[in-house]
């Protein structure tokens, strides 16, 4: 069980995009942080207790599957879903195999998004948020 309220880490080049999420999140009762690449998403999970993250696949510097990649040498069991314009099988492969909690196609609904992400912390955490 969570002591606090979880936190997602959103991980999005698209500054809009991000702020969007944001703002459609918070009001479930998460803490919300925002990286704009991989690379920072990687030094915020480093330095803060961090829930869940979405990373979005298609970013400068690492790509989500990258990040994800790295985010499981530290970390086997922090969920993560994977958002992507442009999803393949050899995407939707990898992701499994990295152990991704969920990959979603872009744009992604309201719905599909929030659903996923209270699955995601009440299987990993028991939240019922």
């Amino acid at each position: 069980m969570l002591a606090a309220p979880p936190s997602l880490l959103i991980t999005d080049d698209d500054f809009a995009f991000r702020e969007t999420l944001q703002g459609m999140l918070q009001p479930m009762g998460l803490r919300t942080l925002l990286a704009g690449d991989g690379e920072e998403a990687l030094q915020i999970v480093g330095r803060e207790d961090i829930h869940l993250i979405l990373l979005d696949m298609h970013m400068p510097k690492l790509t989500g599957l990258e990040t994800l990649q790295l985010v499981r040498q530290f970390d086997s069991v922090l969920p993560c879903i994977l958002l992507s314009a442009g999803l393949d099988d050899l995407v939707i492969k990898r992701a499994n195999e990295l152990k991704a909690f969920s990959v979603l196609p872009k744009p992604v609904t309201r719905d599909q998004i929030t659903i996923t992400i209270r699955l995601a912390l009440e299987r990993t955490y028991g939240w019922a948020g």
